[in-house]
């Protein structure tokens, strides 16, 4: 039986981050565990095979969970931070889009790094977590030694436990809800996953929008008191893009509103104007007439519209609809739910259950919308965590 001082379960984001900075800043006996047989699968493909590692504008406004708690885990391993520590290691991100922060070449730069810093932890690849047995069946006979985790192949233990699982979006490549069985074995509360980040189906009300599949369009979308301005797709299966995806984190049910011309006040566009509606409004023709059919409005001379039909018009600002739901778990980036903040102290990511157990990453309630967000909370979860290890090692 193998022992550790720490056991990390999961190799990707934040496990490998957790594990290369214990390496680096203690001489703790570090494990990790990964079901797949290479590490930082998600990493690899994310951002099309390029990683959008984090953003420039990087605050708790952009994640889904408690913002306190958010906050502080944020303050331990900023975004300057997380820049600072790659440019030391030879990555420079560039940005793109104003905003996004993506590996120049590839994702395999990030996890070069990553692994490199990691590179005296044991590694354990292709081995499954069992799932737990009863309540706290990761805990020794000893309870205070510390912890004994089995799997497919063989059992280890180890002093401190790390649950850095993820959650269940990407199931082809190993995703599951593991995480959440263990933290509720040590009697933790959770939100079940449910998929976020991910494209909307449409009622029969908005097929239409089917119908312009491969359209996009840079839109406003209003979920709540949340607004989201980005691109929008209209896709075969309802409408995705990354204006879409981002509203899908905070969307339970109930109506949403787009705005299709958010830069301009349609008002201002038709105004002396004497071209038809279609010409004039600075829109893909095919949308707008499609539009212009749901609202049952003739396509002609913006000089002919009547106070009425200007009114209908005017809808395009605030086009209200409810979705029939999501494309689910296969497609969506990351899962919203988790371990619940409540229950993790913000300054480690240790369990107010159980001393030496930590949650880090997606397993935890915090989900960050789009745009490199959810890797930087990964980043950040995992050397808060580290930073407490290191602490009680010396």
């Amino acid at each position: 039986m193998k022992k550790f001082d720490v056991l990390i379960l999961g190799g990707g984001a934040s496990g490998l981050m957790c594990a290369g900075w214990l390496n680096q800043h203690s001489s703790l006996h570090v494990g990790l565990i990964e079901g797949n047989t290479k590490l930082a699968q998600k990493l690899k493909i994310s951002g099309g095979g390029k990683c959008n590692i984090t953003n420039v504008s990087v605050t708790p406004k952009h994640f889904l969970g408690d913002e306190l708690f958010i906050k502080s885990v944020l303050e331990q391993f900023s975004k300057e931070d997380l820049l600072a520590y790659l440019q030391k290691r030879g990555l420079k991100p560039v940005i793109r889009k104003k905003r996004y922060y993506f590996c120049p070449q590839s994702s395999d730069e990030i996890i070069n790094i990553l692994k490199k810093d990691a590179s005296k932890t044991h590694i354990i690849l292709g081995e499954k977590v069992l799932y737990p047995k009863g309540t706290s069946s990761f805990l020794t006979a000893q309870a205070s030694k510390g912890f004994r985790v089995t799997t497919d192949a063989n059992t280890y233990e180890a002093k401190h436990l790390i649950i850095a699982t993820g959650a269940q979006s990407y199931k082809s490549i190993g995703a599951s809800a593991i995480g959440l069985d263990i933290a509720k074995s040590f009697g933790h509360e959770v939100k079940q996953f449910y998929p976020a980040l991910v494209g909307l189906t449409l009622q029969p009300a908005q097929f239409w929008m089917k119908e312009l599949s491969g359209i996009s369009l840079h839109v406003r979308i209003r979920v709540g008191e949340k607004e989201i301005d980005e691109e929008m797709l209209f896709a075969h299966k309802g409408i995705s893009g990354p204006a879409v995806l981002s509203a899908s984190l905070y969307w339970h049910k109930g109506d949403m509103e787009i705005d299709f011309l958010p830069s301009l006040h349609v008002r201002e566009v038709i105004k002396s104007n004497k071209k038809h509606i279609s010409s004039a409004l600075p829109l893909s023709k095919r949308f707008v007439k499609a539009f212009l059919k749901v609202i049952e409005l003739e396509d002609k001379s913006c000089s002919k519209l009547t106070v009425n039909e200007i009114e209908k018009l005017d809808s395009i600002h605030k086009y209200a609809f409810a979705p029939s739901g999501n494309f689910g778990f296969t497609k969506a980036e990351v899962s919203r739910g988790g371990v619940k903040t409540e229950e993790l102290h913000s300054q480690n990511m240790q369990s107010t259950k159980q001393k030496n157990l930590y949650f880090i990453g997606e397993v935890v309630d915090v989900t960050g919308e789009l745009g490199g967000y959810n890797f930087q909370w990964a980043f950040s979860s995992a050397v808060a965590c580290a930073k407490d290890l290191i602490q009680k090692s010396t």
